[in-house]
């Protein structure tokens, strides 16, 4: 038996989810109307990124959540000049800018922010991914397919 090769939700623990919510509402994110004060819900191109108390988290898996770190959360953008101009926006929200954007070793363009809870975000521009129409990454098959 397998399990499906999917990701539905990606949640990260908040000190306060209504100042969480609040800045990325400032990024101009709308959240869905299934949001509650004690967690909000984001659409992100068929995955939801959700905001969840750190210490309600901690009560439901039963062990505690450790601060942010490890865990980078992605998003991909049309051109170099879409990378910057997320990273002008993260800092407006409230956010900090951990490195300015600057061309990646592999030939694109990368810079990193972080949210008021100190998730880093990577924002990007990948030459070689290229987005659809929804602006989903567009990755190649899987070798020998």
């Amino acid at each position: 038996m397998s399990f499906g090769q999917s990701l539905s939700l990606v949640t990260l623990p908040v000190a306060d989810v209504a100042r969480a919510r609040a800045f990325y509402e400032r990024l101009g994110w709308k959240a869905s109307s299934d949001s509650q004060p004690g967690v909000a819900f984001f659409d992100c191109g068929g995955t939801v990124l959700s905001l969840y108390g750190r210490d309600d988290l901690a009560r439901d898996c039963g062990r505690p959540i450790a601060a942010p770190g490890g865990v980078t959360l992605a998003s991909n953008v049309a051109d170099a000049e879409a990378v910057a101009l997320a990273v002008d926006a993260f800092a407006a929200a409230g956010g900090t800018v951990v490195s300015e954007p600057e061309m990646a070793p592999w030939g694109g363009t990368i810079a990193y922010v972080a949210d008021p809870d100190g998730h880093l975000w990577e924002i990007a521009h990948n030459p070689f991914w290229p987005l659809d129409a929804a602006g989903r990454v567009t990755l190649p098959p899987p070798a020998g397919a």
